[in-house]
């Protein structure tokens, strides 16, 4: 790989792996809400209780305007799916630029 410069490094050594974890807690946001509403798991566990307040905590700032624009489908939360594929786009287009500059 070629060198890099302070901008490249910042893309590729912070902002992709910081998209990408947040891809994991929105995933694990949305597995853990998936358990407590078919109470497979018990929200007043301790430990599921702190998992689920450090996701929210990460992912509400991103869904909640998307929960904004997004019409309500019945019972369905599609936020989510647009923030997971935003997340996907945004990590993908950074890095893209980083090895085509001109497009």
């Amino acid at each position: 790989m070629p060198d890099l410069s302070l901008g490249q490094a910042i893309i590729f050594y912070f902002i992709a792996p910081l998209l990408t974890l947040l891809f994991w807690v929105v995933l694990i946001s949305v597995v853990l809400s998936w358990l407590i509403n078919f109470n497979v798991i018990n929200p007043r566990n301790q430990f599921v209780a702190t998992i689920w307040r450090i996701s929210s905590t990460f992912t509400e700032p991103f869904l909640g305007p998307i929960r904004r624009i997004l019409p309500p489908l019945g019972g369905f939360d599609l936020s989510p799916v647009v923030l997971i594929l935003l997340i996907f786009f945004i990590r993908d287009w950074l890095l893209l630029q980083q090895i085509f500059p001109l497009l």
